[in-house]
C-alpha cells in the first residue's frame, strides 16, 4: 500500500472534514425537520384539508430547514440569504407536488384514514424531500465557496 506524502493528505483533510461536518449537520437538521414536518401536518389536520395541511407544514419547515442548513451545514459559504431561500422555494414547489401527491394518493385509496396515518405515510416523502434540498443546495447554490 503505498503511503500518502504529508503535503498531499494535508490537502485532502480540509474536504474531507467539510464534508464530514456537512453530513453530520445535514443528519441532524433533516430528521429534526422530517419529525417537525409530520408534527404540525399532523396537529394541522385535525383542522384543515390535507393539501393545506401539507402546503403549511411544508412552508414553515422549509424555511427554517434553509436558514438552518445555511448557518450549520454550510456555513462559511458566500451565499446571501435571499439567494438560498430563493433556490429553496424552487424546491418547495417540487416538494409541495411530491408530498401532496403522496398524501392524495394514499387519502385516494384509504378515504377514512386518520390524520395519524397519512403522517406516517408522509414521513417517507418528508424525508426524501429533506435529502433532495440538501443535494441540490450542495451543488447547485453552495458549492463550496467559502471565505
Amino acid at each position: 500500500m503505498r503511503r500518502l506524502s504529508p503535503r498531499r493528505s494535508a490537502s485532502t483533510r480540509p474536504g474531507r472534514a467539510v464534508l464530514t461536518r456537512e453530513v453530520f449537520w445535514f443528519v441532524v437538521i433533516g430528521v429534526a425537520s422530517t419529525v417537525a414536518q409530520a408534527l404540525l401536518y399532523w396537529v394541522l389536520r385535525h383542522w384543515s384539508p390535507p393539501v393545506l395541511a401539507n402546503f403549511v407544514s411544508l412552508l414553515v419547515v422549509t424555511v427554517l430547514n434553509t436558514e438552518a442548513n445555511r448557518r450549520l451545514t454550510f456555513r462559511g459559504s458566500v451565499v446571501r440569504v435571499l439567494q438560498a431561500h430563493l433556490a429553496a422555494g424552487g424546491l418547495f414547489v417540487l416538494a409541495y407536488l411530491v408530498t401532496s401527491g403522496a398524501v392524495l394518493l394514499f387519502r385516494h385509496y384509504r378515504p377514512t384514514a386518520s390524520p395519524a396515518a397519512e403522517t406516517l405515510v408522509l414521513v417517507p416523502s418528508f424525508a426524501l424531500v429533506t435529502v433532495v434540498r440538501f443535494t441540490v443546495l450542495r451543488m447547485v447554490v453552495f458549492r463550496h465557496r467559502h471565505r
